[in-house]
Parts: structure tokens; C-alpha cells; sequence
């Protein structure tokens, strides 16, 4: 699933697409996602201009002029690309519709937004701009680790007396938004914290020093354009690099990347996800 770099790497590519632009006709090809559709979506969308795009953790959030918002979120598959911007942004003209295309979005600039999503995991919402913050899938949503309200404090607080790995802290929603299996093992990595100690056991110093190190990890992510696992794709449809990059995700078995480190790197299963990292470069 698409983590904080590859959502705003999307986003970064649908704005000069979308911001500021009416929606001349909006195409909703199937009543759900996920979820059902909300009621009358289309007819709500269609001649609305998007104010502003923006993203919240891992969801991708459209203000209409009309007042409502539109939230969108990629799911295991879905995929969001842009054809025909007469910007020159976008090298695509209009391709033939797939099957998959469940969502169209007609820009009165000329552009096309298509979400396509095979597996049709992703999730789409319509809500109030201003109690956008209060829509259910928001309202549990910790800070944004490139925000100001994500700071050592916050960590050291939310980490105390927690008797969970560091790794299974890391991915609570609650605790910090937007991060994912993939960003967690490499920010562990360069904190050189092991994925199997407990939260509530690690210094406060160690904690403290976590801040730095995921915000990092992240901006590496989106100036790479994010990563390309699976069927994620940029909204160009160019693909993210950063996964060449990975310091330990996928590398089961190969060397560790430290210098001066004989280790090599392992994979164990912590509630049913892979933990990769170095066991002599971890503690």
C-alpha cells in the first residue's frame, strides 16, 4: 500500500493538473470502491473548482469550491494519472479507457485525471470542508511527521510505559500518520534501533533522536519521487526510484550497508508484516 511519500508524490503531480481548475464533468463508472460511493457523487463534483490539494497521512484531500471535500485514498492498487495537460506537465495524450478506470475526473484546462484501481481497495468520500478533520477515517489520524506537532516530546511521551515493539509503536496511526511498513524498517535502520525492542524500553535520548532520523527517511522518499512497489505510479506515470535506495527493506540475506559491518540483513514477521534490519548494527 502507498506510505506518506508515495501519497504526496501523487499529489506534487495531480496539482498543476488540478489546483485552481473547474471540473467540467466528472465520470464515476461504478457505484464503490471499498466502500460505496457517496450519494449523487458525480452531479457534486461536476462544475466544482478545486481549491486546493492537499494531504493528510495517507489520503489525498481535494477542497471544492462548493464547500465540500473530496478525500481519496489509493488502497493497494489505485493509481491516479494525468493525460492531456496543456500546461506541457504531462507528455500523455488521452489514452483509451481501461477497465479498471472507475473514476474520471475532465479538467476545463484539457487534462484528464483517471483513478484506476484493479483491486478496488482505494476509498473515495465526500464531506464538509470544514469539519473535514472530524470525517471518521481523519479523526484518529496522529501528526504529521513532517509537521510541526510531531517533535521528540510527542514521541517520548507516546512511547512511555508502551509495551509494544518500537516497530508495531512506529505504525500506529494514532502515534504518528502516514507511516508504513517500508519507511519504518529503513528509519529504524538509521537510528540503529532493532525492530523487536519494546517501545516503553528504549532511552528517551534514543526516542528523541527517532524525530530527526523519520523525517529524513521520508524526504529522501519524496525527493526520489517515492517508491515503485507494486502497482504504484507517479501521476505522470514515470516511476519513483527510492526503492534502489532501500537500506534494508527487501534485502533479506544481503550484506548490511554500515561501514565496516559483517552482518547481513534478516527478515522476521511482527504482526504479520516483514521487519527487515541488521541484528549487530541494531540494538
Amino acid at each position: 500500500m502507498p506510505e506518506l511519500p508515495e501519497v504526496e508524490t501523487v499529489r506534487r503531480g495531480l496539482s498543476p493538473a488540478m489546483e485552481g481548475v473547474v471540473i467540467e464533468q466528472a465520470d464515476v463508472n461504478r457505484p464503490d470502491l471499498r466502500w460505496p460511493f457517496p450519494d449523487r457523487m458525480a452531479e457534486r463534483l461536476t462544475g466544482q473548482r478545486v481549491e486546493r490539494l492537499r494531504r493528510r497521512s495517507k489520503y489525498i484531500l481535494a477542497d471544492l469550491s462548493g464547500g465540500e471535500t473530496l478525500l481519496i485514498h489509493l488502497g493497494m492498487s489505485g493509481r491516479m494519472t494525468v493525460s492531456g495537460d496543456p500546461l506541457g506537465q504531462f507528455v500523455h495524450e488521452h489514452p483509451a479507457p481501461e477497465k479498471h478506470d472507475h473514476v474520471v475526473f475532465h479538467m476545463a484546462n484539457g487534462a484528464r485525471v483517471t483513478f484506476n484501481d484493479p483491486r478496488r481497495f482505494g476509498v473515495m468520500d465526500l464531506m464538509p470542508t470544514a469539519t473535514a478533520e472530524a470525517h471518521k477515517l481523519l479523526a484518529v489520524l496522529g501528526p504529521e511527521p513532517l509537521g510541526n506537532d510531531f517533535h521528540e516530546q510527542h514521541l517520548i511521551e507516546s512511547f512511555r510505559g508502551r509495551n509494544t515493539p518500537v516497530k508495531s509503536a512506529l505504525l500506529h496511526q494514532g502515534i504518528v500518520a502516514g507511516l508504513g511498513n517500508i519507511y519504518v524498517c529503513e528509519a529504524l535502520y538509521r537510528a540503529g534501533i532493532t525492530p523487536r525492542r519494546k517501545a516503553g524500553q528504549i532511552s528517551a535520548k534514543r526516542v528523541a533522536a527517532l524525530v530527526p532520523v523519520i523525517r529524513q527517511v521520508l524526504q529522501d522518499a519524496i525527493e526520489a519521487g517515492g517508491s515503485s512497489l507494486r502497482d504504484f505510479r507517479q501521476a505522470d506515470g514515470e516511476l519513483g526510484y527510492f526503492q534502489h535506495r532501500f537500506d534494508v527493506y527487501g534485502r533479506e540475506g544481503e550484506a548490511c550497508r554500515t561501514p565496516g559491518c559483517s552482518g547481513a540483513i534478516q527478515r522476521i514477521t511482527q504482526s504479520g508484516r516483514s521487519s527487515f534490519y541488521c541484528a549487530q548494527c541494531q540494538r
